[in-house]
């Protein structure tokens, strides 16, 4: 096999767009930065290689085709349970995006590797502040207060939330001596929670909060 100027040019793409990509993970200190994503671009490009020089008459995919199934156990592994949710979806999908980038170079079509990479730099930077807007105007949070017990003491809590623009769902509540606890699932924007913490802080009445 010669190493002709077209086999060069798509090993150095990959590194580049490999690069770019990597660059923004790596910015962002994620599990799989820069040199995890360039390695990963230039692996599928040369296995795309390799498959349409060695691979079988009529299957010059059959080594190409096992990097989607193998870039998953790659993937799979910046996948972690965190005590926010689950993490590294993100960085597990940019894997996967970038393995198909590799291969389109591979297989010759340098054009739509570079679209495609700037179309993923594009939604892993700019979409990011769509992202955090949606965050700030509709998140979710689980409170827990612990207070005396009356009749109408959890239904003082619930009217604060409505006071405070916050939709809310009563999950769970536990009496226990002379105490009370109360459990809800709140949601409503980050401005409205802040203001809802701030208040329930100041209540002098309120034993435990956890939020």
């Amino acid at each position: 096999m010669a190493l002709t100027e077209d086999i060069i040019s798509k090993l150095f793409l990959a590194l580049i767009l490999g690069g770019l990509i990597g660059a923004e993970r790596e910015y962002r200190s994620k599990s799989a930065g820069f040199r995890t994503i360039m390695m990963i671009c230039l692996g599928a490009t040369l296995f795309t290689i390799f498959s349409l020089i060695i691979g079988t008459k009529g299957t010059p995919d059959r080594i190409a085709s096992n990097i989607v199934v193998g870039i998953g156990f790659v993937g799979a592994g910046v996948v972690f349970k965190a005590d926010t949710g689950v993490s590294g979806i993100t960085t597990a999908a940019t894997i996967w995006v970038t393995a198909a980038i590799g291969m389109a170079i591979g297989a010759g079509y340098q054009l739509i590797a570079i679209i495609a990479c700037m179309l993923v730099l594009t939604v892993l930077f700019l979409f990011t502040f769509l992202q955090g807007w949606i965050d700030r105007t509709n998140q979710f949070h689980e409170y827990k207060i612990i207070c005396e017990y009356n009749n109408e003491t959890l239904h003082r809590f619930e009217d604060k939330f409505h006071y405070h623009h916050l939709k809310y769902k009563r999950i769970k509540q536990i009496k226990s001596d002379n105490c009370i606890t109360g459990i809800w699932v709140v949601q409503g924007s980050e401005k409205n929670h802040l203001g809802f913490i701030e208040y329930m802080v100041k209540d002098p009445t309120i034993k435990g909060f956890e939020f």
